[in-house]
């Protein structure tokens, strides 16, 4: 079984580049930290450190095990305070996965505020439109829009999915308004990746679902919403990510009397081993109060 000082001890290593840096944080001589380095590389039977006079830089192996032993060392903390041993404030590194438009647009400008709040966080972001495991990519929160249907991960809801077709008032009058959904075919159209069905709420209840041949399709919704700002067509787009250019009116939206349909919320998804960790319930919290009970993008907007 690991010990958590020789976890503690590198883990403290690879954020300082320097045994003996660690070694003095940690109250040890630098040659006690090196045999206990030395001693736990034999007992997982890799090197995680690449040592020279100057600094330590970590192997291959120890960067594939860094994330592990950051999240080892998190459960211990859980354990301690959930014994009402200690307070377990918020510290650490906090691993996120998030979209990236949506994190470049919504997380990321909150940065400041969070990070200042929790000084002793560290932050480790990955945004991608990818879908990332969580737990093979020890990542502690992923941010994602989904119809949530994997129980193995408990989840938070952040904000609906509203969505809307939108155009500039240059395109629309050189081409004209669709008067329904099955207009569309004579349109120029733009697609975010794969979303290539557009669905709409029927009058008698059924979905009226489109297929899209798109004209232009861009995996990322920024680029999208830029390339409809230009004139270039008609785009499906989250509300979250067209609502400034709804409000000034360089796009506006096409066919409102038809709603779209969206079985997907956003939600903050955490392995439930972690649901106790103080630094994952702060970062939830911190991004539910950001966004509102109605989210702030939703705001005043004209449709």
């Amino acid at each position: 079984m690991m010990d958590i000082s020789d976890l503690t001890l590198f883990v403290r290593i690879a954020q300082l580049s320097s045994i003996s840096a660690a070694a003095r944080d940690l109250g040890i001589t630098p040659a006690g930290a090196s045999a206990r380095l030395a001693s736990f590389e034999r007992e997982l039977g890799a090197r995680l450190l690449h040592r020279t006079t100057r600094a330590a830089t970590l192997t291959e192996d120890g960067r594939a095990f860094l994330p592990h032993a950051e999240h080892l060392l998190d459960a211990a903390a859980v354990a301690r305070a959930a014994l009402g041993r200690e307070q377990a404030a918020p510290r650490g590194t906090l691993r996120i996965a998030a979209p990236a438009s949506f994190a470049r647009m919504h997380i990321v400008p909150g940065m400041p505020d969070f990070m200042s709040r929790y000084p002793d966080l560290t932050l480790d972001m990955r945004i991608s439109d990818n879908v990332v495991d969580l737990v093979e990519g020890a990542f502690d929160i992923a941010v994602r829009y989904t119809d949530l249907g994997d129980s193995s991960f408990v989840a938070r809801r952040i904000a609906p999915d509203r969505r809307v077709l939108v155009a500039s008032p240059d395109y629309i009058d050189r081409c004209g308004h669709p008067a329904g959904p099955d207009d569309l075919d004579g349109h120029t159209c733009l697609v975010v990746g794969t979303l290539d069905l557009w669905t709409f709420a029927g009058p008698d209840g059924k979905d009226i679902v489109k297929r899209i041949t798109p004209a232009l399709r861009i995996n990322d919704g920024g680029a999208v919403r830029d390339a409809a700002c230009a004139g270039l067509g008609i785009a499906l787009m989250a509300t979250w990510c067209a609502a400034d250019e709804l409000r000034s009116g360089v796009l506006i939206p096409v066919l409102g009397d038809h709603s779209l349909v969206s079985t997907q919320t956003l939600w903050a998804m955490y392995p439930s081993s972690r649901e106790l960790a103080p630094k994952v319930r702060v970062f939830i919290d911190w991004l539910v109060a950001r966004i509102g009970p109605v989210p702030y993008w939703d705001q005043g907007l004209p449709i």
